[in-house]
């Protein structure tokens, strides 16, 4: 089985959508009425999707656009340079909850979160010597 879209359900939608699109710079495949979707690598896609298109696409009762509550969702992107990328998404606004950080195991992490405090993690592995 393989994953082919990750769906983001938002409150904001116009401030995620411009997130993604301007300050991450991910490229835009199709959009509609509370619905974007954006290309990533490997024939995958993410979209943003706002809490009425999907309530009127799935249903109120599933949905429950009302209800606010903790995200329990970490979305994780290799990058070349976690320090660059960091200092790149920094200078456009982004807030980092936790700066690059080297892991135990090999691998340079960072964390920030989307309008919506969706969590992501940017990292790379440091090449070994």
């Amino acid at each position: 089985m393989k994953v082919n879209a990750i769906v983001l359900l938002v409150r904001n939608f116009e401030k995620c959508a411009n997130f993604y699109k301007d300050v991450l710079n991910l490229r835009v495949k199709n959009k509609d009425e509370g619905f974007i979707a954006f290309e990533l690598e490997g024939n995958q896609e993410m979209a943003v999707m706002s809490l009425e298109a999907a309530s009127k696409m799935i249903s109120t009762e599933v949905i429950n656009p009302e209800k606010h509550g903790e995200h329990r969702i970490l979305l994780a992107m290799f990058v070349q340079d976690t320090d660059k990328t960091y200092e790149e998404f920094r200078a456009k606004g982004v807030t980092f909850v936790k700066p690059p950080t080297t892991q135990p195991w090999g691998q340079r992490t960072a964390y920030f979160k989307d309008p919506e405090d969706n969590l992501w993690e940017i990292s790379h592995f440091i090449a070994k010597e």
